[in-house]
């Protein structure tokens, strides 16, 4: 994923002697030259990367996007010159079909993400943008992880992330009686020492404080 950075791509022999090949072998599999060689690069990332979202449908749904999340951080943290510059457009050899190879991670990681909430293909509106929504923030925290020197540790990052989660979540079962069943769905299957558990109890003394809020009874 490195040839994904410009000083990688822009490399003398880069595109020449890619792999330790020679400039024939090189042109035979990869006519198109520089510019087919990123793209095949990139398309080997995003499969990757798209592994990095799928679990087996047992368990607790949070902790499987706990696990989740520790194999797309490790990813971040293997590749993060090559992840920094793939997702601030920093590749001076960028078209639509390289953005396409990157969206089409984007979507196939929110479509697992429903799957693990229960809800996959047949997902609404609702549901769906909330979940492209925290799909998004995990990008923008990574990149931000990166720029802090890998700060906060990854175990925390991704204990975070699972919390968002299962906030937006809530907030929108709030308003939209589909994840409103979803929610209700999930929560028997968590566990108190799980991560939904632990974010209970840590939101149960924060809540309290908002008791003035509610409308009194009668």
């Amino acid at each position: 994923m490195e040839e994904l950075r410009p000083a990688g791509l822009n490399r003398p022999g880069t595109t020449e002697w890619a792999q330790g090949l020679s400039r024939p072998l090189v042109y035979r599999y990869f006519p198109g030259g520089r510019q087919q060689l990123y793209e095949a690069a990139l398309r080997s990332a995003a499969e990757q990367l798209i592994l990095c979202f799928g679990e087996p449908p047992a368990g607790p749904p949070t902790e499987r996007v706990t696990r989740v999340l520790d194999r797309y951080l490790a990813f971040v943290d293997e590749h993060d010159t090559g992840f920094s510059a793939l997702l601030r457009g920093g590749c001076v050899v960028e078209t639509s079909r390289t953005s396409a190879i990157v969206d089409e991670v984007r979507r196939a990681a929110a479509e697992q993400i429903l799957l693990h909430l229960g809800s996959g293909a047949a997902a609404g509106p609702r549901l769906r943008m909330m979940v492209r929504t925290w799909i998004a923030a995990v990008e923008a925290a990574s990149l931000i992880w990166l720029d802090e020197g890998k700060q906060p540790a990854a175990a925390e990052l991704r204990d975070w992330l699972v919390d968002q989660l299962m906030v937006l979540l809530a907030a929108t079962a709030a308003t939209d009686p589909e994840t409103a069943s979803a929610v209700a769905a999930l929560l028997p299957l968590e566990s108190a020492g799980g991560p939904a558990g632990r974010l209970a109890q840590r939101l149960v003394p924060v809540l309290g404080e908002a008791a003035h809020l509610l409308p009194e009874d009668g």
